[in-house]
């Protein structure tokens, strides 16, 4: 991992706090930390880039498996889709998912594939779940540790 590498603004263009979410829908970052982004220092910004990661790899292991890491990086850089090394794989998964669910026919050959209990599903639909959970997740966290702390002060 590089210590001192930027972290990307997750903003993905899709903002729902600007309609009062407190839990934007796009990026899942909270509404104070869309409003400070560009105030917050590096450290500040790598924790916010690390929670949201390490939740979207939580729900995509509920549905998802990397088989072959060096395939999986091989086609995101041969279809040139952003994703960030530093994230889990599972990630980057999602982040090919996003550019092109339904383009993907034979997800080994991508170096992923679907668990079992949803390999009828689509890819799409999987996607857009994973996308739910994802939000559901952040939402929870917020609730838990922002709401509440506020409403027993």
């Amino acid at each position: 991992m590089l210590l001192d590498r930027p972290v990307r603004t997750p903003c993905i263009g899709v903002c729902s706090t600007g309609i009062g979410d407190l839990v934007c829908r796009g990026c899942k970052r909270f509404v104070h930390e869309v409003v400070d982004w560009n105030a917050y220092n590096l450290d500040q910004k790598r924790i916010v880039d690390r929670r949201l990661s390490q939740f979207l790899a939580q729900c995509m292991a509920n549905r998802f498996e990397v088989i072959d890491e060096e395939r999986l990086r091989g086609q995101l850089e041969f279809q040139m889709i952003r994703y960030d090394a530093n994230h889990p794989p599972l990630c980057w998964v999602f982040a090919l998912l996003k550019a092109g669910a339904s383009q993907i026919g034979d997800t080994k050959s991508f170096g992923f594939a679907v668990l079992r209990p949803y390999q009828d599903d689509s890819l799409k639909s999987l996607r857009d779940a994973v996308d739910e959970e994802f939000f559901e997740l952040s939402e929870a966290h917020y609730e838990r540790y922002f709401l509440l702390g506020a409403k027993s002060e």
